[in-house]
């Protein structure tokens, strides 16, 4: 019911986009202002208490719980989890952004700071960071972390729906977790197609960067049929498979790629940005965190901080479900710090990196306001076109772009059929192959008509109700753990007193306490 349904809820979605985009995009954009006015302080709150939950999680007794149960070991090294962890939940994301937000924010900064100044570079910074940093993966992990403790430690299906158990306890199986699940996968299903269009759209700037080829709607077609080869190839051969070894290369890749830019770069620029903008960033967390502008009406942090929470609030079903499937074995502390804090620092470095080379070279270098105003997409290759070994750099890029594209879309894939399945376990390869084509065909159809910007502000009002789903997925996360940590220390107890029982007998105890300790003086 709930694969049937979400389907044909999205071709839907895909032929209103198709049929109609100027009538669509209108009744898109007014909803999405109604939202953004009347409940961005909603999105602020809730993601905020996400990372403050996570964090306690991190630091507190809850951390020592293992995901699987105590026996259990983790099925993937370390690195290759980071690796998957990072692949799926923001790698086209910062390739596109890493060096489009922070000159966005420098020529149209927050705060009423005047544009082009050096305040206004300084707050560039510290808010790439922010929307890219501890408060995204939170949301991740959040959903991660519930998914997998219900499947792997309380037998669940590994659906969204099984989150609401101990708050609606049987009826979690009914008609109300249904419509959880079949919202979780037309919400997961139109971003990775909005993203996956971004993502064809940079990759076609890319070759016309390097190659010199056609940037018309063809050619956005053609890299989406090749790259659903390649995902599809991917996806069937399994998590510890394509997927892994993709990610695994990919981080590698990403890491090659920064390392040139920041030696090719100016280095020691780079290295004071990354320091600076991490301290005004951890100095101002709260005060950005809970930043509304109520007596000023700018519309930034609607356009800005509050698209950004409501859109990973959108994907966290689809990543967190992807994190679980991974996360076998881990303790919640582990878990945590995998999740949240080491992700959040390699971004930070990205944007470093990234950003500020955009950044030096706007303020020393030339005029990359042209370059902006012509697409965000543009402004990477343009940052490369300033650095010796550009052609190189641009290929790099393409070569970065389309592997994040293929790890993208066959975690949505694996994920996806997962979610629509009645069944634990993996999902059949028929179900996988339809998610697949969907996503596809939906991307080509949104490019086609021009409505990828209406899709992603359908995407921005879908997640206002897993807004409001978080905040039950925290209650229901801290009840469960509570009571399996209880039962641990119970159990631990009871032990403890069958040794005593053995070593001493039934009528017998270790013997009398010694004597207090008397000074011979």
């Amino acid at each position: 019911m709930v694969f049937r349904i979400s389907f044909l809820l999205i071709i839907l979605l895909a032929g209103a986009a198709g049929l109609a985009p100027a009538r669509f995009g209108a009744a898109v954009d007014g909803l999405l202002a109604g939202m953004l006015a009347n409940t961005g302080w909603l999105y602020l709150l809730v993601v905020f208490a996400t990372l403050v939950f996570m964090l306690y999680l991190a630091f507190g007794s809850l951390g020592e719980l293992r995901i699987g149960g105590e026996d259990a070991e983790p099925r993937f090294s370390y690195g290759s989890w980071l690796a998957m962890l990072f692949a799926a939940g923001m790698g086209i994301g910062l390739v596109f952004w890493g060096a489009a937000e922070p000159l966005s924010h420098y020529l149209n900064p927050p705060e009423g700071l005047q544009p082009a100044s050096m305040p206004a570079a300084r707050a560039a910074m510290r808010y790439a960071y922010f929307h890219w940093g501890l408060h995204p993966w939170a949301i991740y992990a959040l959903i991660g972390l519930a998914m997998a403790w219900f499947q792997y430690n309380r037998r669940g299906r590994g659906q969204l729906s099984d989150l609401l158990q101990p708050v609606l306890g049987r009826h979690h199986r009914g008609w109300a977790g249904r419509c959880v699940d079949i919202a979780a996968v037309v919400a997961t299903a139109t971003g990775v197609a909005t993203t996956l269009g971004f993502g064809a759209l940079q990759i076609v700037a890319g070759l016309r960067t390097v190659f010199g080829t056609p940037a018309g709607t063809g050619m956005q077609l053609a890299v989406i049929a090749v790259a659903f080869v390649l995902y599809m190839a991917s996806s069937l051969s399994g998590v510890e498979r394509g997927i892994k070894w993709l990610s695994s290369f990919n981080l590698a890749l990403a890491a090659l790629l920064m390392l040139v830019v920041l030696a090719l770069g100016p280095t020691a620029f780079l290295f004071d940005v990354f320091t600076n903008a991490l301290g005004d960033y951890l100095d101002r967390l709260i005060g950005m965190s809970l930043r509304m502008s109520p007596f000023s009406g700018s519309p930034w942090v609607g356009e800005w901080t509050i698209f950004y929470w409501a859109w990973w609030i959108s994907w966290a079903p689809f990543v967190g479900t992807f994190i679980a499937r991974v996360s076998y074995g881990r303790t919640i502390r582990e878990f945590v710090t995998g999740t949240v804090l080491a992700p959040s620092l390699v971004g930070f470095a990205w944007f470093a990196v990234f950003g500020g080379t955009t950044l030096w070279q706007q303020l020393f270098v030339t005029d990359l306001h042209p370059v902006l105003e012509s697409g965000y997409q543009n402004v990477l290759f343009a940052m490369f076109g300033n650095l010796p070994g550009s052609a190189l750099l641009s290929a790099l890029a393409v070569v970065l772009l389309v592997i994040f594209f293929v790890t993208s879309a066959d975690s949505a894939v694996l994920v996806l059929a997962s979610m629509s399945s009645d069944r634990a376990g993996d999902p059949p390869p028929t179900r996988r192959i339809a998610w697949g084509l969907a996503i596809a065909v939906v991307a080509a159809a949104l490019l086609l008509a021009g409505g990828l910007d209406a899709l992603q502000g359908l995407v921005t009002i879908s997640a206002l109700p897993f807004a409001l789903l978080m905040v039950l997925v925290i209650v229901a996360v801290h009840r469960t753990l509570a009571h399996a940590l209880a039962v641990r220390r119970r159990r631990a107890q009871r032990l403890r007193h069958a040794l005593e029982h053995w070593v001493y007998g039934p009528h017998r105890t270790r013997g009398p306490a010694p004597p207090p300790y008397q000074s011979k003086e």
